[in-house]
Formats: C-alpha cells, sequence, structure tokens
C-alpha cells in the first residue's frame, strides 16, 4: 500500500480534533503511556551488557564473570554493613531480621539470646568456607536473624514443610530442612543461585552448587533445586530487597545479585 503523506496543515487538523475529543471524554488520553526505553531494567546497558541475549551456560559465565569484580570485607566489617543493608526502612535505628521479620535494635549485635547475628544464607558447612574473606564474608548471602532461631536453621537445606520455628515469624523446620517465612522465600532463593553462580571453584575457594538433596553435609551443594525456583517465582523482588541490593554495589561490595535485577534468569541458567 502505498504511502499517502500527510500536509502540516491536516496534521494541526488531526491534533485539534483530538485534543476536542479528549476534552469531550470521548478519546482517552495516552500521554502516560510508558516507552519502550522506560522499561528496559536498569544496569542492562552498563553492567550487565556482556550477558545481555545470552542463555543457559552462557548466561552463567557470562555472570559469573561479572559479579567476581567485587571488593571483598572482612567478617568483622560485616556487623556494620548489615546495620546498612539490611535497615529497617521504618526505623533507622534497627535492622529487618530475615527469617522472623522482626524489627530490632542495631546495637543488639552478637551471641546471646535476644541478640541477632550474621547468619550465612548458604550455610558455610556447606563447602566449608567458614567466615574466611570470600564466600564467607559475601553480604550478598549474610543476613541479621535472631540467635535462637539462625540455630535452629543451622546448615540445614531449604525445602516445604516442618513444624512452626519458635519466633521464627512463620518459618517452620524438620530434621534435614528449613522452610522460611512467605515474605522471604524469593529472597533466599536468589541469595542461593547468587552464591552457585559467583563461587564456581576458580578462586581457590569450593564449586558451589544448587542441587536436589538435602542432607547435604559438607558438599559443596545445597537443595533443593525445585523448590528454590519455586520460591523465586512466587515471592519476587520487593523494594527492601532491591535497596538492599543497591546498598551492596554502592557502598560494599560493588557487584550486584543478577537475579534481583532479573529474576527470570534463574530459569533460563536452571
Amino acid at each position: 500500500m502505498l504511502a499517502i503523506p500527510i500536509s502540516a496543515g491536516r496534521r494541526r487538523t488531526a491534533v485539534a480534533l483530538t485534543t476536542a475529543a479528549v476534552l469531550a471524554g470521548l478519546v482517552a488520553p495516552t500521554l502516560n503511556a510508558p516507552s519502550a526505553e522506560a522499561a528496559t531494567p536498569a544496569y542492562d546497558d552498563t553492567y550487565y551488557a556482556a550477558a545481555i541475549g545470552k542463555s543457559g551456560t552462557a548466561l552463567k559465565a557470562s555472570l559469573h564473570t561479572i559479579i567476581s569484580d567485587q571488593t571483598k570485607i572482612s567478617y568483622s566489617a560485616v556487623w556494620e554493613a548489615l546495620k546498612a543493608t539490611d535497615q529497617d526502612p521504618d526505623n533507622s535505628g534497627n535492622v529487618i531480621l530475615l527469617y522472623s521479620g522482626v524489627s530490632r535494635a542495631k546495637s543488639l549485635n552478637g551471641g546471646d539470646n535476644g541478640d541477632w547475628n550474621r547468619e550465612h544464607v548458604w550455610a558455610k558447612s556447606h563447602g566449608d568456607f567458614g567466615t574466611s574473606t570470600g564466600p564467607g564474608t559475601d553480604i550478598h548471602h549474610l543476613r541479621p536473624t535472631d540467635v535462637q532461631v539462625n540455630s535452629i536453621r543451622g546448615n540445614k537445606d531449604f525445602d516445604n514443610g516442618g513444624s512452626a520455628v519458635a519466633n521464627g515469624g512463620g518459618s517452620l523446620t524438620d530434621s534435614d530442612s528449613f522452610e522460611p517465612r512467605d515474605a522471604v522465600k524469593g529472597d533466599v532463593a536468589r541469595m542461593i543461585f547468587y552464591m552457585a553462580v559467583r563461587y564456581e571453584g576458580g578462586d581457590g575457594w569450593a564449586d558451589l552448587e544448587v542441587n536436589s538433596s538435602v542432607n547435604n553435609g559438607s558438599n559443596p551443594y545445597i537443595g533443593k533445586l525445585a523448590v528454590l525456583k519455586e520460591w523465586n517465582a512466587e515471592d519476587p523482588p520487593d523494594t527492601f530487597e532491591k535497596r538492599r541490593n543497591d546498598v551492596i554495589y554502592d557502598s560494599y561490595q560493588h557487584n550486584r545479585n543478577p537475579f534481583i535485577d532479573h529474576p527470570e534468569w534463574v530459569e533460563s541458567i536452571w
């Protein structure tokens, strides 16, 4: 079909008629329609540029290279970092505890009952990396938790089911697994997937992998994969989790958790 040019006068007439129709309530205005550019996720053209367009093992390898460029902090420095990354948005003197959801004073960090401590969401015994600088101090998976709840979780793998955890905010546990409260199931999953991409065995640490088992013990694995994928889909990143990612990137490690920015990449890789 031939394109018929429209004169400037006809365009002005068309605009005038459309404006009149909007004012009359006959046509809905479209001034606020989102543009394609506005829908582009942040960092895709910069931080993730080398990964965009890839999938599967190629995507995993690209993301590993990107996020391995980080500033490492000491285990003692984690205390102050968590006071910033997990600050209660409604009370700047408190942090939000991961598993229970309780807001607790930043000053109550320690090892006694009633305190909060540093939880390794990827249990440090799974790969035997302890608290050494590296995976043992990576704040993308270190979170403030109630001392007693942290002890109950121990080094258990993640799965659905069990009995209620005392003061656990709805978390459940049984003999070989732990299920966090619904509001942070996706957070937990995305931290586990981050660790599995960041630590691939090439920098002196174990090659961490997500598998389909529980009772992984000291092996460098955590399960269950299918459950963690479900949690990622059911509990998408919220404002708190996104802000946390930004604080780590801007002020501490200067790397990002790609699964908070792109939760769909979990399905692409696994």
